[in-house]
């Protein structure tokens, strides 16, 4: 007895099949162009995995903000088809069994708390670096999606009077700055080679790196303060970099000295799990979706 697992991105879909702790039997195919084809795609994954497997149910990461009182998925993603009507009611009828979804940087960030870099602890925050700021706050060991779902969404936090964290502390919009300010194409240079060339002594190079290096440590600094969780986690591409942590340490230190009377650093680990993180947290979603279920059921019961 299992569960068949799903992450949909904006340009394919991993799966797998979760038994006595793994995943096992994976793959992928390329997101469909249409919720009929995406419907025919997943359809005939759980059918194969029923072939082989007792199939329990069904636990999927999803774009976009998942409202999973209403059981629908809200907001906005790279594959519209998926939002703004009875989406569980058509998959439960369609596989014939529990599906569970959640959005796909809070499934990152139970992976996390369950398994990976925040294993035993109960409040965390995970922060996403990708071509915006994202993220997932954990409360209690549970996803708080806030009153209107957005709950994570620090990138929309203002480090200035006119820019927001996800202007400022990301690695994209780095390198962008930079190929402005060299008249270069946007697109031409990325962030690795913006490093790259700040350690090799251009100066543009060097002040945009900085740029990104103190923006992402004030967010995560006024994140620290605000929330006061027992980790932050930080995930995306830049969380690869060797010396990312290094770094942040350094202007923590500044920030720090500057305001005098914060009395601790903010503790930062990257993320532990890469690739699978998004199907690993479905699949916590997914219990700890049916652990409430089983709850209410049992009360209604006492009652």
């Amino acid at each position: 007895m299992g569960l068949a697992v799903f992450d949909i991105g904006g340009t394919s879909v991993k799966y797998a099949f979760w038994q006595e702790d793994y995943l096992i039997d994976k793959g992928s195919f390329p997101s469909p162009t249409t919720w009929i084809g995406m419907k025919q795609e997943l359809r005939r994954v759980k059918e194969k995995y029923a072939e082989q497997y007792l199939v329990e149910g069904v636990a999927i990461s999803s774009p976009g903000a998942v409202n999973q009182a209403d059981r629908v998925v809200e907001g906005a993603s790279a594959l519209p088809y998926l939002h703004h009507f009875p989406i569980y009611d058509e998959l439960e009828e369609m596989f014939g069994c529990k599906v569970a979804l959640e959005n796909d940087a809070n499934c990152a960030a139970l992976a996390e708390v369950w398994k990976g870099s925040a294993k035993g602890l109960d409040n965390v925050l995970m922060v996403v670096v990708g071509t915006g700021i994202g993220g997932s706050v954990i409360i209690n060991g549970e996803v708080q999606h806030g009153a209107h779902l957005f709950g994570g969404e620090f990138g929309f936090m203002l480090l200035n009077e006119t820019q927001t964290f996800s202007q400022l502390g990301t690695a994209v919009k780095m390198a962008q700055r930079y190929c402005e300010r060299k008249g270069y194409p946007i697109g031409t240079v990325n962030g690795e080679e913006i490093f790259r060339l700040a350690e090799t002594g251009d100066d543009i190079a060097a002040e945009e790196a900085e740029v990104f290096y103190q923006s992402l440590a004030r967010g995560i600094y006024n994140l620290q303060y605000s929330y006061d969780p027992d980790l932050i986690l930080l995930g995306g591409g830049v969380s690869n970099k060797p010396d990312i942590l290094e770094q942040l340490e350094k202007r923590f230190e500044l920030i720090l000295k500057q305001v005098g009377i914060a009395p601790f650093v903010p503790k930062v680990e990257t993320c532990y799990f890469k690739s699978e993180a998004n199907l690993i947290g479905a699949v916590y979603n997914y219990m700890q979706q049916s652990n409430k279920i089983r709850g209410t059921e049992n009360e209604t019961i006492a009652k």
